[in-house]
């Protein structure tokens, strides 16, 4: 017979370690011939938290698409903070470029470009950070297409006779299962738009709407075939944490999801909210 002093079993000693993934929102694509948005940033680390502290995550909405008059917007940043951790920033996608006077923007993951003037892709991992949190957009080839937006792992394919295809996003198990994050939006054309990044990135536009990343994964929206398409909305970040159960709390607002996976519990912000360790 197992015997305990004071007859209770010991209570588990509190581990503050977590991991946990930062997923900003993605930009929005480009119109008329418009580059794909790209992908929000993506960060991935570990941490420790301290018992009874607050924890606050951020998470980023994705940019707005382009129209004909109106530039497409970047997505916003999402943001894991506390006392006593270093602040977790990744940054909004940036949007596609368009023909008519609109540049690709740079962020997490960089815009793609466009033409008449407006080819060069914009740069990923702005600001730089180690590891890199997304890649560059690509570049339009001088004809009436759009360059696919940045993703988390690769940079957007160039534009050419077709849409370049968004750059993929980069798998996270950090919920217990394979699941991949931050694609950039493919480029529009009026032969064949590109393929959205995987991890989110929607697909260019190629005589039909441009697709929108998908919320919650970070991804870039599609840019847009001609002046009378609208891009794609980027998608929304995500921030998630795992701590081990026996020292999770309990205590959470913004109504994450919650779940186990192993010894592991899982807190996952698709809206803003905090953590008390």
């Amino acid at each position: 017979m197992t015997m305990f002093v004071g007859g209770k079993p010991p209570v588990a000693a509190f581990s503050g370690v977590i991991s946990y993934l930062v997923v900003a929102g993605g930009g929005g694509g480009g119109t008329y011939y418009g580059g794909g948005g790209g992908a929000g940033g993506y960060l991935t680390s570990t941490a420790t938290l301290t018992q009874g502290n607050v924890y606050t995550a951020t998470v980023g909405l994705g940019g707005t698409s382009g129209a004909y008059i109106t530039d497409a917007t970047s997505g916003a940043n999402s943001v894991l903070s506390g006392t006593g951790i270093t602040t977790v920033t990744s940054t909004g996608g940036g949007s596609g470029a368009a023909r008519n006077d609109f540049d690709a923007k740079n962020g997490g993951s960089g815009g793609g470009g466009s033409s008449g003037g407006r080819a060069t892709g914009g740069t990923g991992n702005t600001p730089s950070t180690s590891p890199s949190q997304g890649n560059n957009g690509g570049p339009n080839a001088g004809s009436l297409s759009g360059g696919g937006g940045g993703g988390a792992s690769a940079v957007g394919s160039n534009g050419s006779t077709n849409g370049g295809a968004g750059g993929a996003g980069t798998a996270s198990s950090i919920t217990g299962s394979s699941i991949t994050y931050a694609g950039g939006g493919g480029g529009g054309s009026n032969s064949t738009g590109g393929a959205g990044g995987d991890g989110g990135g929607g697909a260019g536009g190629s005589g039909a709407a441009a697709g929108a990343g998908t919320a919650n994964f970070g991804g870039g929206g599609g840019g847009a075939s001609s002046v009378a398409g609208d891009g794609g909305a980027g998608g929304s970040g995500v921030v998630i944490i795992s701590i081990a159960t026996s020292s999770y709390s309990g205590t959470t607002t913004g109504s994450p999801t919650i779940t186990t996976s192993g010894a592991n519990t899982i807190i996952k912000f698709t809206g803003s909210g905090t953590y008390t360790a």
